[in-house]
């Protein structure tokens, strides 16, 4: 499954969600170590208090304001739960898999040591309420516990044992739960972020990525027919109604010259044809009659090579809609024309496909695959193949093949593979071209290959997404 958008639209909001959805988390980290660090910090003031202070409930609110007075906010002091009373021990054990915290023991002989009390040993574990021996021992305390449910199961028990005495005191403060409420803040935060920025960008891209749409849907379709229509509307931003209006500039004088080209090739045919006309009535009146032929044979050639360039200059500037047509159908029905003349022209394999075409232009490629396949291979086999992704036209040969540092050469203009200028072995080199030419006017391509059991094969490959009517 492709996860990555291709458009730039989806690639611009996919990486600005990732990278809000990155700083969020970073920062609900940061905060929630924080105030894990405040909340560590109010136990610890909690604790010390609780070894200096006496019991009661104004004991506590002293405490509360101990813990403010110590830079512990308000909203985490308010939540301190009501330590345990007060136990004198003669020893500080501890429970079989505990450990000391050595860092808060350090800093509570600090927080002490202002407060004024020397501190001979100190011991601080962090434990399960329900583990505790003292709270085993005192079925009020339990009680107290359970009414408190999960918010405190977890006691920070730190002992006391100041110089010359025997005893120590414990004092047990329970570990309030960090807010669920903060991991709610944080999630619909980060859920408003989400819609306002990626409202406000997907807002922002549309502006800039339909105009570019369209640009691009036009120069595709300028491409297909070199037609030029109306221009094409600026909109979006400065930048883009620059880039559009240069592009309708730019494809009226590509329409402009190649209009002119158009008009100058039919007046250079026009004034080419009229004196071969003339020629050719000119020839009868020479008594030879082999010169004669040969006279004859040359204005042909002549003739039939402009009539290949004026083609060449023709294709993909059809003004006609293409046409639904049944390329099986095709298919046989221009196989029929060389079976008519007796010439080997088999049909391999057909699907049948309709498509849209030019009927006239795709005949005339397919009629060049097969008259190169017949006078090079000597036979031809015709195919109409179908995939996923493209309509293929298949014409294979059982002839010598051609190199394969020539087979691109193959497609440019006036190149033959027979390399004489006799039209008995080949034409002018623009059949192929022309064919390459109809091709692409279908949004397709014209591929030539050798089989690895000898032979060329010469394929028209007309996409699917060019004609989504395809059944």
């Amino acid at each position: 499954m492709r996860l990555w958008p291709k458009s730039l639209l989806g690639q611009v909001l996919l990486t600005v969600a990732l990278a809000l959805l990155l700083a969020q988390t970073v920062s609900a980290v940061l905060l929630f170590q924080a105030g894990e660090n405040r909340r560590e910090q109010a136990v610890l003031n909690s604790a010390a208090f609780r070894l200096i202070a006496p019991e009661g409930p104004r004991a506590f609110r002293e405490m509360r304001r101990g813990a403010r007075r110590a830079g512990v906010p308000r909203e985490v002091s308010r939540r301190l739960p009501r330590p345990l009373p007060l136990e004198t021990a003669t020893t500080a054990e501890l429970l079989t898999g505990e450990t000391r915290d050595a860092n808060l023991e350090s800093e509570l002989k600090k927080i002490l040591a202002r407060e004024g009390i020397a501190a001979e040993e100190i011991v601080i574990v962090k434990r399960d309420a329900a583990a505790d021996p003292f709270v085993q021992s005192n079925p009020r305390l339990q009680r107290r516990l359970a009414r408190r449910g999960d918010d405190e199961t977890r006691l920070l028990v730190a002992a006391l044992r100041q110089p010359g005495a025997a005893e120590w005191q414990l004092a047990r403060i329970p570990i309030p739960n960090g807010p669920r409420a903060a991991v709610t803040t944080i999630v619909l935060q980060t859920l408003v972020l989400y819609v306002i920025l990626i409202g406000l960008l997907f807002l922002l891209l549309r502006r800039i990525t339909r105009p570019l749409g369209e640009l691009t849907k036009r120069t595709e379709e300028f491409g297909q027919n070199a037609i030029s229509t109306a221009p094409l509307q600026q909109n979006g931003p400065e930048d883009i109604r620059r880039l559009i209006a240069a592009h309708n500039v730019m494809e009226t004088r590509i329409a402009g010259l190649l209009s002119e080209k158009d008009v100058m090739l039919g007046a250079i045919g026009h004034d080419l044809k009229t004196p071969l006309a003339a020629l050719r009535v000119r020839i009868e009146s020479v008594t030879d009659e082999h010169e004669r032929s040969k006279m004859a044979a040359s204005i042909e050639d002549i003739t039939q090579t402009l009539d290949d360039i004026l083609t060449l200059a023709r294709v993909g500037k059809a003004h006609e809609a293409p046409e639904r047509a049944e390329l099986s159908a095709l298919l046989g029905s221009v196989v029929e024309e060389f079976e008519d003349r007796g010439r080997p022209v088999t049909v391999a394999e057909t699907t049948r496909v309709v498509y849209p075409i030019y009927i006239t232009w795709l005949r005339r490629g397919i009629r060049n695959l097969i008259s190169n396949a017949i006078r090079y291979g000597n036979a031809a086999e015709v195919s109409l193949i179908t995939t996923p992704e493209a309509v293929t036209i298949r014409v294979d040969d059982s002839g010598p093949g051609i190199e394969s540092d020539r087979i691109e050469e193959m497609l440019q203009p006036f190149t033959r593979g027979e390399t004489s200028r006799n039209r008995e072995t080949g034409g002018a080199g623009l059949g192929l071209t022309i064919t390459r030419a109809i091709a692409q006017q279908h949004g397709g391509e014209l591929t030539l290959s050798n089989k690895p059991e000898g032979g060329l094969r010469a394929e028209i490959q007309l996409p699917l997404i060019w004609s989504p009517a395809v059944r």
